[in-house]
């Protein structure tokens, strides 16, 4: 475990190494706040315990939103406050660390569920491997630490077996093929209606409908590949990953695309921000006012602009017809 740790930061360290001092940062704040949510759940006073691991629980998810946001969203708010306003601040160059989303919020939920007490397992280096294993580091998927912490504390991990590794880089090899021959291969066609758009030409509507379809297929195989190599990669380890997509372009309807197409980030969104927000406890509108909620935070999850924000609007949208009907 120790090994696949030091392995796991060498492989983020790579590009940047500075930014693993803030992903080591992260994980070390993290597990401590955990640690002593814990001991505050247990502590003799239950009613007193309960409110300080509330006040932990509340400082530990501040803490990431405050990570995330600031390397995430500070500029694009300090972009728009110029625009209101007509002023011209700046924050410089801000460079976003590979990842930040997906560690951030795999903590969240680990002190989410160490102060509902679901959290048994309190060992350091299997915590610091759950955040940073190295095949879902970049691309996802968004690990549960009881998904993935009680693997490491089994020996027959650890032990080279030859029909997992055959197994694992099929997979991996599936997911290539789909990322260098499928996903890449389509995009020249897309970035040749995307890119002369992007400097004001007006494309026909033969050449807008070739952009879209080009794009929704790049977008479908770029992810379904790195999906199965993540899956594949950590196979070869005998770790076992989530699958992550479910062919969501045969869903029946918005919410069956939506238990398909990054089926962790959904998990995620709806245990601990949809369910949070009271879920469908408190009558229809309410309901609906949830769905809305979770979505155009989950598209500003997938990047600080105002067109993922839209896009979540309409998943919202489109999921409150769905269950409208």
């Amino acid at each position: 475990a120790t090994w696949l740790f030091a392995a796991s930061l060498f492989f983020y360290g790579y590009w940047m190494p500075e930014f693993t001092l803030l992903l080591v940062a992260s994980i070390a704040i993290n597990f401590a706040l955990g640690v002593q949510i814990a001991r505050s759940r247990a502590a003799d006073s239950k009613l007193a315990g309960f409110a300080k691991a509330k006040v932990l629980l509340t400082a530990g998810v501040g803490f990431n939103l405050g990570l995330l946001g600031w390397f995430k969203y500070a500029n694009f708010l300090v972009g728009n406050f110029n625009a209101i306003l007509g002023t011209d601040l700046s924050l410089g160059q801000i460079i976003l660390p590979i990842g930040i989303s997906f560690y951030s919020f795999t903590q969240i939920a680990f002190l989410v569920d160490t102060a509902a007490g679901k959290v048994k397992e309190f060992r350091p280096v299997h915590y610091g491997l759950f955040v940073t294993y190295f095949p879902h580091l970049i691309a996802g998927p968004v690990l549960h630490h009881a998904q993935m912490m009680p693997q490491f504390s089994e020996p027959t991990v650890y032990r080279f077996q030859s029909e997992n590794f055959v197994a694992g880089m099929t997979i991996f090899g599936i997911g290539l093929f789909k990322k260098i021959m499928l996903a890449d291969g389509v995009a020249p066609y897309a970035d040749a209606v995307f890119g002369p758009a992007d400097t004001g030409q007006m494309p026909s509507t033969g050449e807008a409908w070739l952009g879209a379809m080009a794009y929704t297929l790049q977008l479908y195989f770029d992810f379904s590949g790195y999906s199965d190599m993540a899956v594949g990669l950590s196979w070869m380890f005998n770790v076992r990953l989530p699958f992550n997509f479910d062919s969501p372009y045969k869903a029946l309807s918005i919410s069956d695309f939506w238990r398909r197409w990054h089926i962790t980030l959904s998990t995620f969104l709806r245990d601990y921000l949809y369910i949070a927000l009271g879920g469908n406890r408190k009558g229809p509108t309410r309901r609906y006012l949830n769905l809305a909620m979770t979505m155009v935070l989950g598209g500003l999850w997938h990047g600080a602009s105002w067109s993922f924000v839209l896009w979540g609007a309409l998943h919202g949208m489109y999921l409150m017809l769905n269950h409208g009907f």
